[in-house]
């Protein structure tokens, strides 16, 4: 159920699925079972994970999303994804080389009927401004197969890549008159931005200010400092009615324990815990999760269906000091440099974002999201990364990603 294992092919999705418990123990049955699925009715019920509101103006969703990323991604894996009760497919124009829509347009072409009863997003890259989505919308539709999208983000909205007027792009007059022509269109029904950039509270508080956005993907992790400006921003978000969707959040879950004897007692895996922990924030609407293969789609979903209510702090503790304890590559979303990330070119967070991917999904792109990053932005000369290290709540080890960074991809 992380996010994060590398080299991910449909040799490991076949080999995971027959180490599953007896109910799941081989694809093929699992197969039957989803095809069998097809035929079941929609509505609310056992088959269907738990939902929950998504913003104000947003339907009923289901609490886990599918990312479109995984290598194992096929009409099949789609079709157990539905089979285990996921309403929400989460891609992007990007993801797989531009396949990944053109894999669930296949799964939708197969099943029609099951179109209404997803909520599907994808993404895509206005360089040249808000505008853009205009004419960007219509080929995300011809990829998907699809006349409408349930939502429709601004692809990692960042300084980085749409440079410094972009923080203001969720307030201006511009990115609100492009809202409601794709809605009034009847392309899009909610409109939004993903973001892991270090500017995450500038962007929701302009959201919240602007009051037109209607959907955020943020990248989250549930052990953040409370008060500090995500938290207040997360809060001016949700409180403008805007659905947030959690991504990244088991990236730093990659070395922990499988199992911890708290939460043996609560019935669940240290990775499920950390699932929960995600949805015991009232503001989180969805957790967004790469899952690459079945045995991680069956604790994902389990963990879903268990939920019931918010994790004590102490189980919340402990879950940090684990994480803590491990060995991550990736920016855990803590506040501790967001000070140094707008003072320097130096693209530490993408940088180890890129290593992630690289050692945790096997992406070989990675090399390529390096190389194009601007000497600038590689050149850590005039970035002290050890006090960059200690001064991260989670210890993250700048300096030993850069070193990988540069050993894998210069």
């Amino acid at each position: 159920m992380k996010e994060n294992h590398p080299g991910t092919s449909r040799r490991d999705f076949l080999k995971s699925s027959l180490t599953l418990p007896v109910a799941l123990a081989a694809a093929p049955s699992m197969l039957v079972q989803s095809a069998a699925a097809a035929d079941a009715p929609a509505a609310e019920g056992a088959d269907v994970l738990p939902r929950r509101q998504l913003g104000k103006s947003g339907p009923k969703v289901t609490m886990l999303c599918m990312g479109g990323m995984m290598a194992a991604l096929s009409p099949d894996y789609l079709d157990i994804a539905w089979s285990m009760g996921i309403r929400y497919f989460d891609t992007a124009d990007c993801y797989l080389h531009g396949q990944s829509e053109k894999i669930v347009g296949q799964w939708l072409a197969k099943y029609p009927e099951r179109r209404k009863e997803i909520f599907l997003v994808s993404k895509d890259h206005p360089h040249q401004g808000p505008e853009q989505l205009l004419t960007m919308i219509d080929k995300r539709l011809a990829a998907l197969g699809t006349p409408y999208l349930d939502a429709f983000y601004i692809h990692g909205l960042g300084t980085r890549e749409y440079g410094q007027d972009s923080l203001n792009w969720p307030k201006s007059d511009a990115y609100k008159k492009v809202a409601a022509e794709l809605k009034s269109s009847g392309k899009v029904k909610m409109v939004g931005f993903s973001c892991h950039d270090a500017h995450l509270p500038e962007y929701l508080n302009a959201a919240a200010e602007g009051g037109f956005l209607d959907i955020v993907m943020l990248a989250f992790n549930p052990f953040y400092p409370k008060g500090g400006p995500l938290d207040q921003a997360l809060d001016a978000a949700h409180g403008a009615g805007i659905g947030l969707v959690a991504m990244k959040t088991m990236r730093s879950t990659k070395d922990v324990p499988k199992r911890l004897p708290e939460l043996d007692k609560l019935g669940l895996t240290t990775h499920q815990g950390v699932l929960q922990a995600a949805w015991s924030d009232p503001r989180i609407s969805v957790v967004c999760n790469m899952i690459d293969n079945v045995d991680q789609m069956t604790n994902s979903t389990t963990a879903a269906r268990l939920y019931k209510e918010p994790l004590k702090l102490a189980h919340m503790e402990l879950l940090k000091e684990t994480i803590i304890a491990g060995r991550r590559t990736m920016c855990t979303g803590c506040p501790a440099c967001e000070a140094l990330a707008k003072q320097t070119r130096f693209a530490f967070h993408d940088i180890a974002r890129f290593v992630t991917y690289y050692e945790q999904d096997g992406n070989q792109d990675a090399r390529s999201y390096y190389q194009a990053l601007t000497a600038a932005d590689r050149d850590a000369s005039q970035v002290d990364l050890a006090a960059l290290r200690d001064a991260c709540h989670f210890k993250t080890d700048y300096p030993e990603i850069v070193r990988r960074a540069e050993r894998y991809f210069a």
